[in-house]
């Protein structure tokens, strides 16, 4: 996809803060609210926008990051993935090889709330076994995220 300049100023102040309303980008492009609107609509469909999403640790965003690594009873993958899908904290869930059979990252607000989850986690039926890692400090970041 070729982005022109408008695109790439649109993009720079979506990256300043995603949560900036259309009449406001609109404003400082000096375009109108609806050219704001079908570039953005465009910018989507094509892909250069796939998401808008809190980081963590942000105003706005749950501040406590965790792993839960779990190892899971023989053919109860299908219904393990299906709790973890009804789990709003569980937010990516990964298969590997290993001891473990899934990575789980998770977010929570308060350390109650991470705890809940990962009870919750620990309680599915088919789950044989769990461990948690509660993130500290992010060192490096290359998603593009931080």
């Amino acid at each position: 996809m070729q982005l022109d300049e408008t695109d790439r100023s649109l993009l720079t102040l979506l990256a300043e803060n995603a949560r900036t309303p259309i009449a406001t980008l609109a404003r400082r492009l000096n375009l109108a609210r609806t050219t704001v609107q079908t570039r953005l609509d465009r910018l989507e469909t094509n892909g250069a926008i796939k998401g808008y999403t809190l980081i963590p640790g942000t105003a706005l965003a749950p501040a406590i990051r965790a792993t839960a690594l779990v190892q899971i009873e023989p053919r109860t993958g299908p219904s393990v993935l299906a709790r973890l899908k009804s789990l709003s904290e569980v937010k990516s869930v990964h298969t590997t090889s290993g001891r473990w059979d899934l990575v789980i990252e998770l977010t929570a607000e308060t350390t109650e709330a991470l705890d809940d989850v990962l009870d919750r986690i620990a309680e599915a039926k088919g789950v044989k076994g769990s461990e948690s890692l509660i993130h500290l400090s992010t060192k490096l970041d290359r998603s593009g995220n931080r």
